[in-house]
């Protein structure tokens, strides 16, 4: 038997899975990196630590299969999108640390565009809004003020990518400089609807068109791993962002399907077949995939801090041990009381998109206690996915939702959910469908899986979470949710 691998490179960590024809994981390595934070709203990423520490668990990963390189058909990649990496042709070097996708420091530069009326070109053609979360500006940046970084550039020194691109540069020892349409769709300089660079755009950012990779389908060869790299020979056949990975491992193949995944933020996605459909609501429009010819898109809700909330009861408040734990804490806690947690520690996202907002727990009495904290802050990761999927909702009607990522194995969040969006959530038997979608996508590439019906036939329901919760209560709880917000935005724009 031969078997798919599967890069997963993440925020926090990179993981590598091999996976077998019926979708199971027979081998998984997982490894955490730093995050750098050298200014207040900076994030960022030492590319050649995620180079390692990827490179590491693919070894891990095989070792706990108990197979090697030889045993493996194709190799697919999804990644941490929008985060920006820029890096020396010649010695391979990054020139600066990554920039992360919840770094806000260009987001003066944002402004000025929107002031100088750019901003509804921006989203007509690239389908996105004007903030620092993308990876145009921060590329600009980067250009700006980086020691020769411009002059290097514009003598063609020096190569941009996403993180995509600069693990497929390392695989192939430097021989392929490319990316894929989800992630050239996450970057302000691409135009979905040409499905290329566009220059009007790499004019107004000012970025030379020499630093890009060349845009490829998500499902194609696109050279091999080099045989010094992974001791053989072996196809690169997929690559998609992780929020359109996961789309794709779900198998949202059709029109109106939708999912969320719970990390470190949250993103709503949801198939809107072969058109771009551009939204009143301050949602994106974006690439879910592309397959041959055939591009299918998507209307996304991105939030910023989901997860990463109770990483920050963990390590700063230090109110539990593990991440685990808040479930246990918060069931301990009958009602939140009135307490509200707005998680907006890179300023809020869709459909908010407000850089300058900062996160608050309002509603605090003598009797709050780390229960009620625990509690209110699994609320406000749910608040904020059903602020999207409200408004997702006034163009399609959404029956089911599909759901994965870390914290969908906490039961009471799902139900938390469920009851704030009143609609039914679905969790499949697979926790890393990011990873899983990435191997589809390499495993059609180079025959493995013959097609997406046989995907999809390979999908299965775990539980499904219906909504119990009061009306009424429901319409209190969001009024205090919409106060809270409020008062963020006017503490962070006074």
């Amino acid at each position: 038997m031969r078997y798919i691998l599967a890069l997963d490179q993440g925020t926090t960590s990179s993981r590598a899975l091999v996976v077998d024809h019926e979708g199971n994981i027979i081998g998984i390595a997982q490894k955490e990196f730093r995050q750098i934070f050298p200014k207040p709203g900076w994030v960022e990423h030492d590319a050649s630590e995620i180079w390692s520490s990827q490179a590491s668990v693919v070894a891990g990963a095989l070792a706990s299969a108990h197979l090697n390189m030889r045993d493996i058909a194709g190799i697919g990649i999804t990644n941490q999108r929008e985060t920006t990496v820029v890096w020396d042709r010649k010695t391979s070097r990054p020139i600066c640390n990554a920039i992360v996708w919840q770094d806000r420091r260009t987001k003066d530069l944002c402004q000025k565009l929107k002031y100088d009326g750019y901003e509804s070109l921006f989203q007509e053609k690239t389908g996105l809004l004007l903030d620092p979360y993308f990876s145009g500006t921060k590329l600009k940046w980067i250009l700006d003020n980086i020691p020769h970084a411009r002059e290097r550039a514009e003598k063609g020194e020096l190569a941009f990518g996403t993180v995509d691109s600069w693990l497929v540069w390392k695989l192939t020892e430097g021989r392929q400089h490319v990316t894929d349409a989800t992630n050239a769709s996450r970057t302000l300089m691409y135009n979905i609807h040409t499905g290329e660079w566009d220059e009007e755009l790499l004019e107004i950012l000012s970025i030379p068109r020499s630093l890009l990779p060349e845009v490829k389908g998500s499902s194609e060869i696109y050279g091999e791993c080099s045989g010094d790299v992974c001791s053989t020979a072996t196809p690169i056949g997929g690559i998609a962002g992780d929020q359109q990975a996961a789309l794709f491992g779900q198998s949202c193949f059709h029109e109106g399907m939708g999912k969320v995944t719970y990390g470190t933020g949250c993103f709503i996605l949801m198939n809107t077949g072969n058109t771009p459909v551009k939204s009143k609501h301050h949602l994106l429009t974006t690439v879910a995939y592309k397959i041959g010819n055939e591009t299918k898109y998507a209307l996304e809700g991105s939030v910023f801090i989901g997860g990463a909330v109770v990483q920050w009861l963990r390590d700063n408040l230090g109110i539990i041990k593990h991440s685990r734990d808040v479930e246990t804490l918060a069931q301990s806690a009958v009602d939140s009381e009135g307490v509200v947690f707005v998680p907006a520690f890179t300023g809020l996202g869709a459909p908010y998109w407000d850089p300058n907002a900062r996160g608050a727990i309002m509603g605090i009495t003598r009797g709050t206690t780390k229960e009620h904290i625990a509690l209110a802050s699994l609320e406000g990761i749910a608040f904020q996915v059903a602020d999207v999927i409200e408004l997702m909702q006034k163009g399609t009607e959404i029956e089911e939702l599909r759901v994965d990522g870390g914290a969908v194995e906490d039961n009471l969040l799902m139900q938390i959910q469920t009851n704030f969006l009143n609609i039914p959530l679905i969790r499949p038997k697979w926790k890393e469908v990011s990873a899983l979608g990435a191997g589809f996508l390499a495993g059609l590439a180079v025959g493995y899986w013959k097609s997406q019906d046989e995907i999809q036939k390979l999908w299965q329901k775990e539980r499904e979470f219906l909504p119990t919760l009061d009306k009424a209560e429901l319409k209190q709880k969001k009024k205090q949710w919409k106060n809270a917000v409020q008062c963020i935005q006017t503490w962070g724009n006074s």
